[in-house]
């Protein structure tokens, strides 16, 4: 094959592997899956969609709509994941906060990851792929160790996954001062302001101003952080947890984990092995990608060989990986059921796609637009894979 050929194979297999990086980019901030219930006690007229949550590979987030019609007006929108956790908790069911948590906390460096493993494959001169995959690899290793390990590294969590963790505690912590505080001033200053006001006047104080500013300057993560530290605090004065906060991700991840497990189910005896459990898996989870990683730079060495290929076979079947871990856990849900539920109900397996039937309810699991996605970039990194072997199998 001339080099002419060669070149316009290797710009080609650029141009769709760099297609393909920023579609999965997407997904990251994408709905990727869709559940729903329905009853006859949620009315279509109040719950058009029924009861639907949406999964992200961050976290699991409302899928309710405000409801707006000449019969109903909803000022905000009813949390679907705290009415979806009330219901599947009578028949023992843990909350949805309970599935994947590693997987939830990881998906940015494992999204990263693949990243760096698309790049590997683009570059055909061993030699320089080596070197811009181990500095990658080095940097998600770094950036992983200080998120999970780290002081304060819970910073480094992208907000989804945080508002996720939030949303999951169902409370919100709150301070001597807020938005709904009220400021009491009284004499003639209290007297001119209520005057003022009366009359359509708005007046802010300095220290009114100084507070508005200071808000501002604040991020919304920061803000949601800052309520899972005070929760945090809660529970270590009520003698909950013992460890003082550090505000590493392991930290959180496994008193969170702890806390989600035992919101309708408090018994310590069973919750605590699993957490237990968790901590072990989130360190296997980082050694087992350290290694992956060095794995993938012995195999950089040559333009052949499966170790290469799996730089664009794994990226590939993140759709295929995607189903299989949503499948193990909504097995997980459906065998792992709590004696404390309200009603004794037979290990069951709940739908992956389509619909069912779990007593009254009728359930609704359906790909959503992430997938699409997902399965599109998975289709480009097919192409420039068949490009790529034709490539180095010499063929014209």
């Amino acid at each position: 094959m001339n080099a002419v050929s060669q070149n316009k194979q290797t710009l080609l297999v650029t141009l769709l592997t760099l297609v393909a990086m920023g579609l999965l980019a997407v997904t990251f901030y994408m709905p990727i899956w869709w559940v729903s219930l329905t009853a006859p006690n949620y009315p279509e007229e109040s719950f058009p969609d029924g009861v639907r949550i949406h999964f992200h590979l961050n976290g699991v987030f409302n899928g309710c709509q405000k409801v707006e019609s000449t019969e109903i007006r909803e000022d905000i929108a009813l949390d679907c994941v705290h009415e979806m956790d009330t219901i599947n908790h009578y028949v023992g069911m843990y909350p949805i906060a309970a599935g994947g948590p590693v997987e939830r906390s990881l998906g940015q460096f494992l999204m990263a990851f693949l990243g760096v493993m698309l790049v590997g494959f683009v570059l055909t001169n061993p030699k320089l792929r080596m070197s811009v995959m181990a500095l990658g690899f080095a940097g998600i290793a770094v950036w992983m160790y200080l998120t999970l390990y780290g002081g304060d590294g819970f910073n480094l969590q992208n907000k989804g996954y945080v508002e996720a963790l939030v949303t999951a505690m169902d409370q919100e912590a709150s301070g001597e001062s807020g938005e709904n505080s009220e400021i009491v001033i009284g004499g003639i200053v209290g007297a001119l302001r209520k005057s003022l006001a009366d009359s359509g006047v708005e007046v802010e104080l300095p220290t009114e101003k100084e507070n508005r500013e200071a808000a501002s300057r604040t991020s919304e993560k920061a803000h949601l952080i800052e309520q899972i530290r005070t929760n945090y605090e809660r529970d270590r004065e009520a003698g909950r947890v013992n460890e003082p906060w550090d505000g590493s991700s392991y930290q959180v991840m496994s008193w969170h984990y702890g806390k989600s497990l035992g919101r309708y189910f408090n018994n310590p005896v069973e919750i605590a092995p699993m957490v237990k459990t968790l901590r072990l898996a989130v360190h296997v989870a980082f050694w087992g990608l350290l290694g992956a990683m060095l794995l993938l730079l012995f195999g950089a060495r040559k333009n052949s060989g499966i170790l290469y290929w799996l730089l664009v076979l794994v990226p590939l079947a993140l759709p295929l990986f995607f189903v299989i871990d949503y499948s193990a856990w909504l097995w997980w849900y459906g065998h792992t059921l709590n004696d404390m539920g309200a009603f004794s109900v037979k290990p069951f397996m709940p739908t992956v796609v389509g619909q069912g039937k779990v007593a009254q309810f009728s359930t609704h699991s359906y790909p959503y637009t992430g997938f699409g996605v997902m399965m599109l970039a998975s289709l480009v990194l097919a192409i420039a894979a068949l490009v790529r072997r034709k490539q180095f199998s010499g063929e014209t």
